[in-house]
């Protein structure tokens, strides 16, 4: 692994042990374009939980690498004929905000015999570019969804806009975490603030992020 990928890692962590408000904090390395070499590297360093965007490119990875104790994560779009496929290879999915989708996930874990965890995706700033459902649909959706048994609702994601996090204008963050906690009190099994990417996940730890996700800032801009 190249020796700067460390000492940004080591500097992610530090980050997460010294702002984190909740201390069982996950980072997820966000790997798509990535190779299996470099992924490889980072696992005999101690990481083992990875986000992915594509599916075609997620599952030859995780069948090159083909290791069980890796926690794979969804991160991308959810399109109703790869939804078979992301239930068989994926720990998560991040991005629920169909109840369609929620309901063929379970119907295909069932098949499997598998529990599949899952968050709901917030368009927190209603940007007509983001996939979310809007923050004032959040109870009604939860409600309808969290019947599937296969599904383990964990909690929510979202990405604030790009100006939001450039100029730390924390109203978003502020209202992602109220929800949150409204949630986590009414749902046993949420437990999952999934928020903050390379450019605002200091401010999302010091706004009660419990994970984040992280690709750029490790391996730099894709070409």
């Amino acid at each position: 692994m190249k020796e700067d990928y460390q000492n940004i890692l080591s500097k992610i962590d530090s980050d997460i042990d010294k702002i984190s408000i909740d201390k069982t904090t996950k980072l997820i390395i966000v790997s798509k374009s990535q190779p299996t070499s470099s992924i490889r590297e980072l696992i005999k360093s101690g990481y083992h939980i990875y986000g992915e965007n594509y599916l075609d490119e997620a599952i030859k990875k995780i069948e090159e690498i083909d290791n069980n104790n890796l926690e794979w994560h969804f991160i991308g779009r959810i399109q109703s004929n790869k939804i078979k496929k992301i239930a068989k290879y994926f720990n998560w999915v991040q991005t629920i905000s169909s109840e369609k989708h929620a309901r063929l996930l379970n119907e295909e874990c069932q098949k499997l015999e598998k529990k599949l965890n899952i968050c709901v995706q917030i368009n927190i700033d209603n940007e007509e570019s983001k996939a979310g459902i809007m923050i004032n649909e959040t109870d009604e959706f939860l409600n309808n969804i969290s019947r599937y048994e296969y599904l383990s609702l964990r909690g929510i994601m979202a990405i604030p806009s790009k100006l939001n996090a450039l100029k730390e204008n924390v109203n978003s963050y502020n209202i992602l975490k109220l929800k949150y906690d409204k949630l986590s009190n009414k749902y046993k099994n949420i437990d999952t603030l999934s928020l903050g990417m390379s450019n605002d996940y200091k401010l999302a730890l010091s706004k009660g992020s419990n994970m984040i996700r992280i690709g750029s800032l490790i391996f730099g801009e894709r070409k």
